[in-house]
């Protein structure tokens, strides 16, 4: 169980989506899956996978047009490989329309999967409307609730990093609440599925065409 880190949302520092994309990327040293959710937290999984010479990180999967579906896919990955660390990134909004997600990954208790929130209170992307988190629904103990005892909001940068490494090395599910700004991505994620979904089976190692 989790103590030392801020018990609701209002008292997390809010810090900047892309930073802490940053950050998490370069703690993956193992060819750790990640899958991101639609929108800014999407791109900014783009931005931060670049790679010398243009090309992206593999084994990244990056959601297009279907809200609430990162958490489902990275816990398919997560049952299907065991023994890969997995990670979702996703919005407040999208996983207010999967919470039954959390019930299902503490359900099967899924050890090599964490859960990173990027809370704004806001569908930033299709206009800024107000999320329910921004009106008290507080995600972090809504997946306590559910049954993921690892779960905290990220108390700040240097958090978080501790909170990653912790799910890196211990057994899971984690979820880790992040409060962030408004600011805009930094890219804009390359809309060609197929490539994604082939890029994505490759860094898994499994089968997939060549692009």
């Amino acid at each position: 169980m989790l103590s030392n880190h801020p018990a609701t949302r209002d008292q997390a520092r809010v810090m900047n989506r892309f930073d802490l994309t940053r950050r998490l990327i370069s703690l993956l040293l193992k060819d750790e899956a990640v899958v991101g959710g639609i929108g800014y937290t999407n791109f900014d999984l783009w931005a931060a996978s670049a790679l010398p010479g243009g090309g992206r990180r593999g084994p990244n999967f990056y959601m297009l047009g279907s809200m609430g579906l990162a958490v489902p896919i990275a816990l398919g990955v997560s049952l299907a490989q065991p023994e890969r660390r997995v990670f979702a990134l996703e919005g407040d909004g999208s996983m207010l329309m999967q919470l039954g997600s959390l019930a299902t990954m503490a359900a099967r208790r899924v050890r090599n999967l964490c859960i990173v929130i990027m809370d704004n209170g806001a569908y930033q992307i299709t206009g800024g409307q107000g999320s329910a988190t921004g009106q008290g629904a507080d995600i972090v103990g809504i997946a306590w609730a559910s049954g993921l005892g690892q779960s905290a909001w990220a108390a700040d940068e240097v958090a978080f990093l501790e909170l990653a490494k912790r799910a890196l090395t211990e057994d899971g599910p984690w979820l880790i609440g992040c409060r962030i700004d408004g600011g805009k991505p930094m890219d804009t994620t390359d809309r060609d599925p197929a490539r994604i979904r082939d890029r994505f089976m490759r860094g898994l190692g499994v089968t997939g065409r060549s692009t």
